[in-house]
């Protein structure tokens, strides 16, 4: 029974384990958005100029592969981008647009539950402060001036709150900070296409039979 009544989670009551379980969650998410997030970034000077460099070559069909070898979003909007080479800048600008549409929702996925937990979680911590307030009233005429079970409910009402709050704190700095990524890669998206569609609405078109668009 000591170590039961020393336990941090033990002390918080039954409450504390859909804390446990919010704050795993969370941070499951959290470490899965992250390092999705960071998959989609690429050397996008490197990237770029490689493309640009095999367009000039007449070499198309390399530069669609290179984007299919290589990983994230940026790759599939230039991608989409080179399939519509030669065609007018209206056409390139609305394959880029598409692209980018199709691929945001991907990064922004999950991100909302995170910041559904955040609110969640004080909730939880409050509704674990009710139940020991409850188990106060209920057993005022038990105590007979027993102050130790008088402190123990006492504990149980601060730590589920304090719990609570924690894990939504943490869980709002994580929903901010994945947030900006996905702002900062919009942002990518938004000069990627911008560069890719002046490069190929100016650049002089490679002659068709060089290029056929079914065979990536």
């Amino acid at each position: 029974m000591d170590y039961f009544d020393s336990n941090f989670i033990f002390q918080g009551g039954l409450v504390m384990y859909p804390l446990l379980v919010v704050s795993l969650l969370g941070f499951i998410l959290f470490i899965e958005r992250s390092l999705y997030l960071h998959r989609g970034q690429i050397g996008i000077q490197d990237f770029l100029a490689g493309i640009k460099n095999l367009v000039r070559k007449g070499r198309l069909v390399e530069a669609l592969t290179l984007c299919e070898d290589t990983p994230g979003p940026m790759a599939r909007i230039v991608k989409s981008a080179l399939l519509h080479y030669g065609e007018s800048r209206e056409s390139i600008r609305a394959a880029i647009q598409s692209a980018a549409i199709v691929e945001i929702p991907g990064l922004e996925r999950r991100i909302g539950t995170i910041a559904a937990l955040a609110r969640v979680a004080p909730l939880l911590g409050f509704l674990g402060t009710l139940i020991a307030a409850l188990q106060v009233l209920y057993g005022l005429e038990s105590f007979n001036g027993d102050s130790g079970l008088f402190s123990r409910y006492l504990a149980q009402a601060l730590i589920t709150s304090a719990t609570g709050i924690a894990i939504s704190v943490m869980a709002l700095l994580a929903f901010h900070f994945l947030s900006g990524r996905v702002r900062a890669l919009v942002h990518d998206f938004e000069w990627v296409g911008h560069e890719i569609h002046e490069f190929l609405s100016t650049e002089k078109s490679v002659p068709a039979e060089s290029v056929e668009k079914g065979d990536v």
